[in-house]
């Protein structure tokens, strides 16, 4: 895979490269959001208007955008592996970029479906840029690290919608234009700045035989404690899918509230989710170690989707979501004790595993909750619980509690697996 090399191939990966990796991160995030708040009226206007035929292509495009990143997320992971991580970041995103501009240009919806399947691919680099991030961080401070993305994802989904529904109000087409100018330039900023991580002796000699969906699950079985770290990181995305899935949904039903409403609440999640991420996690992370953090986060996040399935009124879930926003502590601590168990050549395979995960739950979780939500509030059902599908939240991420403490009740607080990765100053 020949790529430009850097200006200075040899240099040290330095803040400024870890910099671009959040931007970029951000930056694929934010132009996701960009597009959100328009992309259902761009699909109803190539369907004369028709709310219900747009409804189910919606679903469509869903679930094709999240096979593409079930497919192409350990593909990515395993090339970076093998070829290094500078060509795999750099291609993704001046790909997205060209993307968007095909997107905004399309001029039927199999254009437009063509669009979103590329984007499926080429944000599935999200898995190479936590590979940086082992690359270039010391165990110790990985998780705060690993923190500073996730805030990096959170702040993109806060800001993108709001820029997204500004632009859409003039054109349905403008956002595209918007996302492929960040994308854009994103990726000349990394070609000039973004230095190799990933050491010529240190990569994988062959990655084919995991560049694939099945291959980088496989990855989980060669620890037993990371097979079973592998099944709480899955619950905890399926949990974390209800969010996304009924939100809306439940809120106007039992609580009556308007679009403003929703769009408040989503923004308080988003920036709640920020600052723990980027404020928190480092802090709490290195005075309580990975596997409290990692329990306690779980823990935080069982109670707190109890509480949005049994609040009677709006004001207490508004209430709770600073505190269900604890729970992100979770994921920087197991993404950290997992890559423990993995050597340096396979750490591209890891995040593009987890990734997998992560598109799998996307996947199957709008079915699940949408499907639980409805059931729960039919005429015919015994028991009229709107809250159902956050309580079932609650009951996976109680599940995953369990896994945890069980997994990790004789595992030792230090890294397993000698690593000198080069740190950041």
């Amino acid at each position: 895979m020949p790529f430009p090399s850097s200006p200075r191939p040899e240099k040290t990966p330095s803040k400024a490269a870890f910099t671009f990796i959040l931007v970029m991160v951000g930056f694929d995030f934010l132009s996701f959001g960009i597009i959100a708040p328009i992309f259902p009226d761009l699909i109803r206007s190539f369907e004369g208007g028709d709310f219900a035929r747009a409804s189910t292509m919606i679903g469509y495009f869903g679930l094709a955008w999240a096979t593409m990143q079930f497919i192409f997320s350990p593909i990515l992971g395993a090339w970076s592996d093998r070829f290094g991580r500078r060509p795999v970041i750099l291609i993704s995103c001046f790909g997205l970029g060209f993307d968007y501009i095909l997107m905004a240009l399309a001029p039927s919806l199999r254009w437009l479906f063509l669009g979103r399947l590329i984007s499926g691919i080429t944000t599935s680099n999200v898995s190479t840029a936590f590979a940086y991030v082992t690359d270039t961080t010391t165990p110790d401070k990985r998780a705060k690290a690993f923190g500073l993305i996730s805030a990096a994802f959170g702040l993109g989904f806060v800001i993108g919608p709001v820029i997204g529904g500004i632009l859409g109000n003039y054109n349905l087409r403008f956002p595209f234009w918007a996302a492929a100018a960040l994308s854009l330039i994103n990726a000349l900023y990394g070609f000039f700045v973004l230095p190799e991580s990933l050491p010529k002796e240190r990569r994988a000699k062959s990655a084919w035989h995991m560049a694939n969906p099945l291959g980088s699950l496989k990855l989980f079985r060669s620890h037993p404690e990371l097979a079973g770290l592998a099944v709480v990181v899955t619950l905890y995305y399926l949990a974390h899918q209800s969010l996304m899935s009924v939100w809306a949904l439940y809120s106007e039903y039992r609580y009556a509230w308007n679009n403003r409403d929703v769009g408040i609440s989503l923004g308080v999640v988003g920036i709640s989710a920020a600052l723990v991420s980027g404020l928190l996690v480092g802090p709490y992370v290195k005075k309580f170690g990975e596997r409290i953090s990692l329990t306690s986060g779980l823990a935080y996040g069982t109670i707190g989707f109890i509480c949005f399935g049994l609040a009677p009124k709006g004001w207490i879930v508004l209430a709770t979501i600073p505190f269900v926003a604890l729970w992100g502590i979770a994921a920087p601590a197991i993404q950290s004790l997992m890559a423990k168990h993995v050597d340096h050549s396979s750490q591209g395979k890891l995040q593009g595993g987890i990734n997998s995960l992560r598109a799998l739950t996307g996947m199957a979780g709008p079915i699940i909750y949408t499907q639980v939500f409805s059931a729960a509030i039919s005429p015919t059902a015994k028991f009229h619980v709107p809250g159902a599908p956050y309580l079932l939240a609650a009951a996976l991420l109680a599940c995953s509690l369990l896994i945890a403490l069980y997994v990790l009740r004789k595992s030792p607080e230090a890294a397993l697996l000698p690593e000198t990765p080069a740190a950041l100053p």
